[in-house]
């Protein structure tokens, strides 16, 4: 009796070379549901309809096809086993040797706009899954294909095995179907949870899957093994970008690119200005808008060439031929940007190994932050606040001009994105100090404040953070600034005001926080 092989598939790719093959070359005979089904008719290929195979007509408007012991018996019978053979052969039921299953699109579904819960529930495939579970579950005497691009590899094991596929293969593809499975499960459970949840979108339960993108040569360091992980079906932020040229992404470049990312997204809508930011270990080392998108870069690369050196440059427009030609000048790791002129692309070809990536949609963040810690992951909604200047409070005499109010705009925006303690310094739109990561604020004050130097002077200065005392705003005053931003919001402001009147500087408070440790 020739072999018996089940389609049932969602994603026809590849089916019907896949169908034609198992007929023509290996002998199998073929049963499918649906669509399946119709599709392999209509290809001019032998098929038995599984309703026809079972007796039992599909239900429920297709909700019920396989969920039959005819199915469910041919898949999961042992054929090593003398006492399952017999049942088999009392009902009449064919060992089934490929499943081939890929489940309803519930992921695609729920990503498009104004999905409907009732369009997502219709999505959620239960007669799928019990069947690559039940294939994997048996994979010693059977093999399960729930992805397109395992059909090649499967062939290839039939000519290779006198028609049968190795038991590791199985094993291996038994692995895929229950990690598909899972994946699958989870990502109807997060939706699930998403639709009942009441604290600010962060569920009861936390899911978090994905699938691998790509094997990345190592992360932070050389001997860390590390991957890229791509989550949902559909592709989004990072794994929807084009790479046109250079070495491959790795670990670091993509930490780093997604630091600058979330910078530039501040100044990518349509009504700002061009702007353009240079990222070395997450933080800005130089960020800058301007009239063009050349002096923008410009302005953010002198803010500290140094550090620029093997730098990220992100940018919130197209990039030009003038802006590809001076980013020719030194050596950097990356360049993303929502687009490049064709003459453009071809000037930075000349550097083949720059990594140059289009990402049309600079606000395709994540919704959430996760970190691991020992025993399990911390969880929050994005830092993804807009700044509100008709929210801010003016606690000084003296008040900022419509410039001033811009400048500290900017700076704001700037520092939510530098690593806390942060403190940044700008002018003209641009960073000319920044102070990141250190242990007490007032050495981050002093470093940026020495970085910027003689250019401090009628500048402003942005802290993600209150000052508990009055010695930053005196450090400030006494370098030149003419105004600053914080949150407010210490036991002591009225000591910093006090000295901000003092000394006859702009004190702004913005009632908001924003650490990034």
């Amino acid at each position: 009796m020739a072999r018996l092989a089940l389609l049932s598939v969602s994603d026809k790719t590849g089916l019907i070379d896949l169908a034609q093959s198992l007929v023509e070359k290996f002998g199998f005979d073929i049963i499918s549901s649906g669509g399946t089904a119709t599709a392999l008719k209509e290809a001019g290929l032998p098929v038995t309809k599984v309703s026809d195979y079972t007796g039992a007509p599909e239900i429920l408007g297709g909700r019920v096809k396989t969920l039959h012991p005819r199915i469910h018996g041919g898949i999961l019978a042992r054929r090593d086993l003398p006492d399952h053979l017999a049942d088999l052969e009392a009902q009449n039921i064919r060992p089934i040797d490929l499943v081939v299953v890929n489940l309803y699109p519930f992921e695609q579904t729920i990503a498009k706009l104004n999905v409907t819960l009732a369009d997502a529930i219709e999505n959620i495939d239960i007669g799928g899954p019990a069947m690559l579970r039940a294939s994997a579950k048996n994979f010693a005497h059977l093999t399960v294909l729930c992805n397109s691009s395992q059909y090649d590899a499967y062939l290839q094991e039939l000519r290779q095995n006198a028609g049968n596929a190795s038991l590791s293969f199985r094993q291996s593809c038994a692995l895929q179907a229950f990690q598909h499975t899972a994946s699958y499960d989870r990502a109807i459970s997060a939706y699930l949870e998403k639709q009942a949840s009441e604290r600010d979108g962060l569920p009861t339960n936390f899911t978090l899957t994905g699938h691998q993108l790509q094997a990345l040569r190592y992360g932070e360091n050389p001997h860390q093994p590390a991957a890229w992980y791509q989550t949902g079906a559909t592709p989004t932020g990072w794994a929807s970008a084009t790479k046109l040229q250079g070495k491959e992404l790795s670990y670091n470049n993509l930490v780093d690119l997604e630091a600058a990312r979330q910078i530039i997204a501040e100044f990518a809508a349509l009504d700002n200005d061009p702007a353009a930011t240079i990222i070395k270990h997450t933080n800005p080392c130089g960020s800058a808008m301007g009239s063009s998108l050349l002096e923008a870069y410009e302005k953010a690369f002198n803010a500290d060439s140094t550090s620029a050196f093997g730098g990220i440059v992100a940018f919130n427009r197209s990039i030009d031929t003038a802006t590809a030609t001076a980013l020719t000048k030194t050596f950097l790791e990356c360049i993303v940007a929502p687009g490049i002129e064709a003459e453009a692309q071809e000037i930075l070809q000349a550097k083949s190994k720059l990594r140059v990536l289009l990402l049309p949609d600079l606000l395709s963040g994540a919704k959430e932050t996760v970190r691991s810690i020992a025993g399990g992951f911390l969880a929050q909604t994005s830092d993804d606040i807009v700044a509100d200047p008709t929210q801010w409070q003016i606690p000084t005499e003296k008040k900022p001009t419509s410039a001033q109010l811009a400048e500290l705009l900017f700076a704001w925006k700037i520092c939510k994105h530098v690593k806390s303690n942060a403190i940044v310094v700008t002018q003209s739109r641009t960073t000319i100090g920044v102070g990141a990561g250190q242990m007490n604020r007032v050495g981050s004050v002093k470093l940026a404040l020495e970085q910027a130097g003689e250019k401090s002077n009628g500048s402003v200065l942005a802290s993600d953070g209150f000052f508990p005392f009055d010695d930053s705003v005196r450090s400030a005053a006494a370098a030149g600034i003419a105004a600053i931003i914080q949150p407010g919001g210490s036991l002591r402001d009225q000591e910093s005001i006090d000295a901000a009147n003092e000394l006859g500087i702009v004190m702004v408070f913005t009632g908001i926080r924003h650490f990034l440790h």
